[in-house]
């Protein structure tokens, strides 16, 4: 923590981006390329077969979360570094909805190992047939469709309260702060439409979250590229009285 904060804004931002990029290019895969390559809607047999051929890949995936979780806090207190300049409560909130969406996330991704303990084949899972073992595979899924909707919904309030903090702030672009925030109200209708309207919220995926896309990418390779004005951010600063 002290390496945080006695770093310059400049190499928080650096730092926040390379973390942010480590973030997105590992969610691709764990949330997107794993689930794409093994889950086989409406068909349990097939996902069930899916898993034990793949099950490296699977595991990988998991692994992959584990460390978008272990980087979300690091992230979350150099943000608070950054962004206290702007409005100090709103920046905790910040930190606030990234932590209960990360153990949010992690309790899911508990879950994500209940697949792998149905399939093993072992003598725990004896009493019960083939299919019913792929069923109940199966179904873990649905749980953590669930979870993911829950979890977005931290999400999404994390995206709109630092997505104002960059409107707010001189130091970044005020187009993504704009940009982050659309892409959190599109994370918060999926996760009502989750709970109401399971079947039209599959629809909008992925469409609904292309916006999230160019706002977080937007901020992570400008953080990682470009950085922050440090002068301007000095000057806020300082009418914040140092923070």
């Amino acid at each position: 923590m002290d390496l945080i904060a006695t770093a310059s804004p400049r190499q928080l931002a650096r730092t926040a981006g390379g973390l942010y990029l480590a973030n997105i290019v590992l969610g691709a895969f764990a949330i997107g390329f794993v689930p794409a390559t093994i889950f086989v809607a409406g068909d349990a047999a097939a996902t069930a077969h899916n898993i034990q051929a793949n099950e490296g890949l699977y595991r990988l995936g998991i692994v992959a979360h584990v460390v978008i979780l272990a980087t979300n806090v690091p992230l979350a207190v150099i943000f608070y570094e950054l962004f206290k300049v702007v409005n100090r409560r709103l920046a905790l909130l910040v930190v606030f909805f990234t932590l209960v969406g990360t153990a949010v996330e992690g309790a899911n991704l508990a879950g994500q190992f209940t697949p792998l303990a149905l399939l093993d084949g072992g003598q725990k899972t004896s009493a019960f047939t083939s299919a019913q073992l792929q069923a109940q595979a199966y179904m873990s899924f649905a749980i953590q469709d669930v979870s993911y909707a829950i979890n977005s919904v931290f999400f999404a309030f994390y995206g709109l309260t630092i997505g104002y903090l960059v409107f707010r702030s001189t130091f970044l672009p005020r187009v993504i702060g704009v940009l982050l925030a659309i892409g959190a109200l599109c994370y918060l209708t999926y996760s009502f439409a989750s709970f109401i309207s399971p079947g039209f919220a599959a629809h909008l995926v992925p469409y609904i979250q292309l916006p999230s896309l160019v706002g977080e990418g937007s901020l992570c390779l400008w953080l990682l590229i470009v950085g922050v004005n440090v002068q301007r951010w000095n000057e806020q600063a300082a009418r914040r009285g140092g923070c």
